[in-house]
């Protein structure tokens, strides 16, 4: 503890955003260049040090949070950075796409402000790049052994980087035509520049683990077939079976998923489009979905240059502090405000705007369009009528509202993995009542040598909870494997986040 008053005398300190104007009109990432440096060390000198500190429980990964937060007030970044990468792969995905749940069990944050936790992580990451400290990691030797992981989002690449360090020869299978699942596609340049990604995927390459894009397995090859070439195979193919919204009117055109959206926006960035197929130019566009995907739509409306936007949550909106049903050091459910409401607002604020970001307690009850013509037989949204929903799930009297729509993204969220395809049907496997791949404790499904990590059998949950699963799922291959196993697994199948 380098300074044992430094949460007393030093007040929580996050990095500046560009300003709203700036970023909305481009793609990099919100957060000021060179902003972070010059806090982060004071910033890791309000951590307490704990005897028993709980942000190692919020944090699936089990980050050596403390060790990490000494070291980098003692300016030792190397170290700090041996000790991040112990247990976390991709700190620099992380710390820019997770939710921080460890902030929220930081024993801080009993009566004060966090410790910047994610923010220090990310210093820690980017840092240890641009010093050259992150190099490839290749094995001693090979295994003789060959694994296939089946999907390149960050449970698949966690798994394949820890199985090709202890020696197996590994393959990443993925049908998109670049690696990096919805890290690549789902998630927005602004959130994360895909630099990030791309040389983590050379590092990858550079240890030994192969990489075989455009190929879904189960539709372009036999999963069976593939699964007798090698000696395990990983399915880490995520939660992507997404949730409709089955009212009247659905059927119009102009009423698209967010995952049918947002990784067109993303390949253009990526140079396969001069202009996306499905853009919010010049459009009314209402967002269906209060949660991360559609502050991702949000932002992304934005930046294309939307005529209008709202997005609509159907809970109400939460309090500014925890409630007695959620305790610390459990991660509550209070009103936050993501960059992209941030731009919404601050937009909305300006004379000519028509920006209404966030509708609470909002039930859609119909889509109403446009008469068909020949380019849209069923023909296209106009609007969205929308009813306002007590706390008890019925509607209020006298809050019917219609919103103009030409365009309509729906957020709901995702179900589990996808059905079709003939991946599980190849392979027998089976779902559990959840509709989620059924394994064991092992990670293990009830074929030989094939196991399940991440979302696929999780459900949807969070980046780190996919990369302590893709970790996890790696030990129990190599212990199949080999026998027995050196490598960590920080969770299990089962382990859920803490609640009260």
């Amino acid at each position: 503890m380098a300074d044992p008053k430094g949460f007393l005398t030093t007040p929580r300190r996050l990095p500046p955003r560009r300003p709203v104007d700036e970023r909305v009109r481009d793609w990099d990432e919100v957060p000021a260049p060179g902003g972070l440096l010059p806090i982060i060390s004071a910033q890791a000198d309000r951590c307490m040090d704990c005897g028993i500190p709980f942000c190692h429980e919020g944090c699936p990964l089990g980050n050596l949070i403390p060790e990490w937060n000494d070291l980098v007030s003692r300016d030792d970044w190397l170290r700090a950075s041996e000790r991040l990468h112990a247990t976390n792969n991709f700190p620099e995905f992380t710390g820019r796409l997770c939710p921080a749940p460890c902030e929220s069990a930081c024993v801080l944050a009993i009566n004060q402000p966090a410790v910047t936790i994610k923010n220090v992580e990310v210093a820690i990451a980017d840092r240890a790049w641009e010093s050259g400290q992150v190099t490839p990691k290749p094995p001693d030797r090979l295994s003789g052994r060959t694994v296939a992981v089946i999907g390149s989002g960050p449970a698949g690449l966690a798994a394949a980087q820890q199985l090709t360090r202890a020696g197996h020869t590994v393959a990443v299978y993925e049908r998109d035509d670049r690696a990096g699942g919805l890290l690549r596609y789902g998630i927005p340049e602004f959130k994360m520049e895909k630099r990030h990604l791309d040389r983590r995927l050379e590092q990858m390459c550079a240890e030994g683990t192969k990489f075989r894009t455009g190929v879904d397995v189960g539709t372009d090859m036999d999963a069976a077939e593939l699964r007798a070439r090698y000696d395990a195979v990983v399915i880490a193919v995520g939660a992507r079976s997404w949730r409709e919204l089955p009212v009247p009117g659905r059927e119009l055109a102009g009423i698209h998923q967010a995952m049918e959206y947002l990784p067109m926006a993303n390949r253009v960035l990526e140079g396969d489009y001069a202009r996306p197929p499905i853009t919010a130019e010049g459009r009314h566009v209402v967002i269906v979905g209060g949660g991360d995907t559609g502050a991702d739509c949000l932002g992304t409306v934005l930046r294309q240059g939307a005529a209008s936007v709202t997005q609509l949550d159907i809970h109400p909106r939460p309090g500014d502090e925890r409630t007695e049903g959620e305790p610390w050091p459990t991660y509550p459910k209070i009103y936050r405000m993501s960059a992209a409401h941030e731009e919404a607002r601050e937009l909305a604020a300006a004379p000519e705007a028509d920006v209404d970001a966030r509708v609470f307690s909002a039930t859609t009850v119909r889509f109403e369009g446009t008469a068909p013509d020949a380019e849209r037989p069923h023909g296209g949204v106009r609007a969205l009528r929308l009813i306002g929903a007590r706390a008890d799930g019925e509607s209020g009297p006298g809050t019917e509202r219609v919103l103009r729509a030409d365009l309509v993204l729906l957020a709901l969220g995702f179900r589990g993995p996808e059905r079709d395809g003939g991946l599980l049907d190849q392979l027998g496997l089976e779902l559990d009542e959840r509709g989620t791949l059924a394994r064991d404790a092992s990670f293990a499904t009830g074929a030989d040598g094939v196991f399940v990590a991440g979302d696929a059998g999780r459900g949807q949950s969070l980046i780190v909870w996919a990369i302590a699963e893709g970790r996890s799922a790696a030990a129990a291959v190599d212990r199949y494997l080999a026998g027995s196993t050196t490598l960590p697994a920080p969770v299990g199948p089962t382990d859920l986040p803490m609640t009260a």
